[in-house]
């Protein structure tokens, strides 16, 4: 059985590669913690596009 590689879950979230895999000093299991508790990239701008409408104008400063 193979090992999920922090490479490939950076990859499948659309994050530019190194963003945690080069960050020195992180384990394999840090660096899939790390993945694992993040945000992906293109679901928070789903998010954004859905609710912004929804959202109150705000006034001009």
């Amino acid at each position: 059985m193979g090992r999920l590689s922090p490479v490939f879950v950076e990859w499948l979230m659309g994050l530019p590669a190194g963003h945690v895999t080069a960050v020195p000093g992180l384990s394999r299991s840090a660096q899939l913690k790390a993945l694992g508790n993040g945000v992906v990239p293109h679901q928070a701008v789903a998010a954004l596009r859905f609710l912004a409408p929804t959202l109150p104008a705000r006034a001009a400063a």
